[in-house]
């Protein structure tokens, strides 16, 4: 596609319908390209994760938004850790009372002081580590929350665009954006405005984020099984509950972090 499509102005000269198969083609170079261009930083993040676990920490996760689906690839799935924790807006409703009509909120993620509410509630240890997901890496509650993090002296992965962080002004007060708080920073590559089919009238269709966001969970993820399994440590790792196996498997793994992670909300 060689049109160009300005989304602060939504103008767009000569831009022909979406092609499914553009966007195909498009996710598959970048599922391709990142694993290779972010091994560093991926081996990096993959490292701080069997280290919190190898001294009993467990993974505390956190997205707003579309973001929060990313967390849900790290915390609590098949094939993922069992000692991780999912971090979440409701928090404040499911675990602090709060009256349910304050999630409607159109601004609920920009609030920095929602970031105090959901660490104050959550059960989190010395040792943990947090990874923070947030492609635009600028609303209140992702960067409070990271700088909460950062003074409680808890290492942090961020999951962000760079793309879009670089051209977003800052929401937070303090004028800083994840990417600026994060001891490892991972890029899921997503242009600014996240989608990347123009169309016609103005806009874009076909997000990338949720994808290569997802891609980079799952290869921290498995580089830091490859890590504890180097260092002669059985992996804490969750079985499919649709297996016949998987309850009594999961339930046992689970008993050792009682207190510790949660699976409801």
């Amino acid at each position: 596609m060689t049109a160009e499509l300005d989304v602060t102005r939504g103008e767009a000269a000569g831009v022909p319908p979406p092609d499914p198969d553009a966007y195909v083609r498009h996710i598959a170079d970048l599922v391709q390209a990142i694993p290779a261009e972010q091994a560093e930083p991926i081996g990096r993040a993959a490292a701080l994760v069997a280290g919190a676990l190898e001294r009993d920490g467990i993974v505390q996760a956190f997205g707003s938004g579309h973001s929060e689906a990313v967390a849900m690839e790290i915390a609590g799935r098949a094939g993922g850790l069992v000692p991780t924790n999912r971090l979440a807006l409701r928090d404040i409703v499911l675990y602090g009372g709060a009256d349910p009509r304050e999630l409607e909120r159109y601004d609920l993620e920009r609030d920095p002081g929602i970031a105090h509410r959901i660490l104050d509630l959550a059960p989190v240890a010395d040792d943990d580590l947090f990874v923070i997901i947030s492609s635009s890496g600028v609303n209140g509650v992702v960067v409070e929350l990271a700088t909460l993090v950062k003074e409680r002296g808890h290492d942090l992965i961020a999951i962000t665009s760079l793309a879009h962080s670089s051209a977003a002004a800052a929401r937070h007060p303090s004028g800083r954006k994840l990417c600026d708080l994060a001891d490892v920073v991972l890029d899921n590559r997503a242009p600014y405005g996240d989608a990347v089919l123009p169309l016609p009238g103005g806009g874009a269709v076909a997000a990338v984020s949720t994808i290569t966001s997802a891609l980079l969970a799952q290869l921290v993820v498995t580089g830091a099984v490859a890590e504890l399994l180097a260092a002669g440590r059985v992996p804490p790792v969750y079985l499919s509950a649709n297996v016949p196996e998987g309850d009594a498997h999961n339930l046992a793994l689970e008993a050792r972090y009682a207190g510790r992670i949660r699976r409801g909300g």
